[in-house]
């Protein structure tokens, strides 16, 4: 296992909720929220460097909506 850093963030009480809201319906913790966030942000990230497109596609494959700004 990886070494661990403890990190100290301060958000708002929306993005607490947020987190919490996650965290309760997924059944994990808002740390687990938060790192599984941050994994998908490095995937979007490393994907729009090798030109891709990152976004939410539907039914039938075609990007509905892409996120910019990654």
């Amino acid at each position: 296992m990886a070494e661990k850093v403890r990190l100290t963030v301060d958000v708002s009480k929306e993005l607490n909720e947020i987190l919490e809201n996650i965290a309760e319906e997924t059944g994990g913790t808002k740390s687990e929220v938060f790192r599984k966030a941050i994994a998908l942000l490095n995937v979007a990230h490393s994907a729009k460097r090798n030109g891709k497109h990152v976004g939410i596609a539907g039914q039938k494959q075609t990007l509905e909506t892409e996120f910019v700004g990654l």
